[in-house]
């Protein structure tokens, strides 16, 4: 159980730093000024960073046929040299470097995200089978904590506004490496005990979760005693967080031994018949206890394994209907949210809001709550008769969001941060039910390469959604001025991205009539 525990602290580690995308707005600022570029090829970077999931589905092949500790070491490999030629261009290092060369190596940089994804959804769904979505949920919230934990390490030892764009490159490159090394020998496939009650473990691992979400928000806002934290206090704090999960193994390793000794007869010559008796007793009620919980655990499973439709390959998924259906409203729901998060830099600049790595660190934290969300539902009313069903429940996370986006309108700044921490809440928590709905749709066997697939939908959206929201910001410049300012920049753009997302919220209940003999 200890190897079980300690692949899932691997993933969560490596899903903690694999959000290099997501504080792409806390230097996208001073990246167009270090490059002297316009909005639509800001834009244009932005969507370079998600173009790279159109080949995530190569990592899916590689994971089917080569060790998951290598698929991991390519992927991180990949992200040193998309982030590290940056790194150098920036520095100096390297000369006569294109905007178009920039865009291929942030293309490749968004690729190296794909690999580690893949590698930390496998582990999870194979080493946690009858609780993959609480597995995979606690994991991928922790991607919500990438901006937060990049952003506290730049204010360590960054000192300009141009020191933080190289900073956050460097870090980029750099950081999953050195995580990637540390966490290869525990991403395994280890043999499961598949009558292994776990809901003690996930308990604990639950407790640190939010206590690290609570601690990143409050740290990020400046609220109360940690206001007076310095930057290298917070990364310090943070850093305890994520060493807290280890205390599972060792909580579960003390358990299993204090079982063991209970479930072994006392021998005595002094008083034996008494001791062989309360042995005896405490043994079969022990024994008893733990048939009970197997028990229940293998109802579980069994529940969980119903709701697999069938093994279905990329070939014969895309001509589904279901699939087509998954496809937009994921479009129309975490993507568009994922765009709207990639802007929130140049959106915060065009309001006059100066907090822009508050914000960024806002919805980093909020998207972390909305990832752990379905986990949390997962755990506690997994076998209730008030669950919906996965697409049932993008649906009702899109309906928020896109009141989220309407409230955008409003030119007042307690809106932006409203909107912004809704949209993260409901962008992270369609993302984490994402991936078991893929699994119930098409089955576990093509995960690596059907998930991947799916997502693809993320580059088409930055590119459509972004580049069109770019021109109608370039649109409401002053003449003469470089930027555009006031709410009145992108106020068309969230009208536009609030109705599609109601169109989304439509297209997920239509799913669910498809698909809710599943459940």
């Amino acid at each position: 159980m200890a190897l079980q525990w300690l692949s899932l602290i691997g993933a969560i580690w490596l899903q903690s730093i694999n959000g290099t995308n997501s504080n792409f707005p806390s230097y996208s600022s001073e990246l167009k000024k270090l490059l002297s570029i316009s909005q639509l090829q800001l834009n244009n970077l932005a969507f370079a960073s998600d173009a790279g999931k159109l080949l995530g589905w190569i990592s899916g092949i590689a994971a089917a046929h080569l060790p998951l500790w290598l698929v991991l070491l390519i992927g991180s490999f990949l992200g040193l040299i998309g982030y590290g030629l940056q790194f150098l261009c920036f520095t100096n290092q390297i000369s006569s470097v294109s905007y178009w060369h920039i865009f291929l190596l942030t293309v490749l940089a968004g690729n190296s995200i794909c690999w580690i994804n893949t590698v930390c959804y496998i582990i999870a769904i194979k080493n946690f089978p009858y609780d993959r979505q609480i597995a995979v949920g606690i994991s991928t919230s922790y991607v919500g904590l990438s901006a937060k934990i990049y952003t506290d390490l730049v204010d360590v030892t960054s000192t300009s506004h141009f020191d933080r764009a190289k900073m956050f490159l460097f870090m980029n490159s750099l950081l999953p490496l050195m995580v990637c090394f540390v966490a290869a020998p525990l991403v395994k496939d280890v043999s499961v005990v598949k009558t292994r009650v776990l809901g003690r473990g996930f308990f604990i691992l639950f407790f640190i979760t939010i206590l690290t979400g609570f601690f990143a928000v409050v740290s990020s806002l400046g609220y109360g005693i940690l206001r007076f934290l310095s930057p290298f206090m917070k990364l310090v704090g943070i850093s305890v967080f994520f060493l807290l999960p280890l205390v599972i193994p060792l909580v579960e390793k003390v358990v299993e031994k204090v079982q063991h000794k209970c479930l072994i007869r006392v021998h005595d010559d002094e008083g034996f018949n008494n001791k062989s008796v309360l042995s005896i007793e405490n043994g079969e009620k022990l024994d008893d206890e733990v048939n009970n919980n197997n028990n229940n655990n293998n109802n579980r499973g069994d529940f969980l394994e119903h709701r697999v439709k069938e093994e279905i390959g990329p070939k014969v998924m895309l001509r589904r209907v279901e699939f087509w259906l998954y496809f937009f409203v994921y479009f129309f729901g975490a993507t568009l949210g994922l765009v709207y998060l990639n802007n929130l830099g140049q959106i915060a600049e065009s309001r006059g809001c100066s907090r822009t790595s508050s914000l960024v660190s806002l919805s980093s934290a909020f998207s972390f709550f909305g990832r752990l969300l379905p986990s949390l539902h997962d755990y506690f009313f997994s076998r209730s008769k008030f669950t919906v069903s996965r697409s049932a429940a993008m649906g009702l996370m899109m309906v928020p969001m896109c009141g989220a986006f309407f409230l955008l309108i409003n030119e007042k700044n307690m809106s932006l941060y409203i909107s912004t921490a809704v949209i993260g809440i409901c962008t992270g928590a369609i993302t984490s039910i994402s991936v078991p709905t893929t699994i119930e749709l098409f089955g576990t066997k093509n995960f690596g390469v059907n998930h991947n697939i799916l997502v693809s939908n993320i580059p088409i959206g930055s590119f459509m959604f972004g580049d069109f929201a770019a021109l109608l910001y370039k649109r409401g410049r002053i003449s003469g001025e470089e930027n555009c300012m006031g709410y009145q920049c992108y106020q068309t753009s969230f009208i536009i991205w609030g109705s599609l997302c109601a169109l989304g919220t439509l297209l997920a209940f239509l799913l669910h009539a498809r698909t809710k003999k599943l459940y």
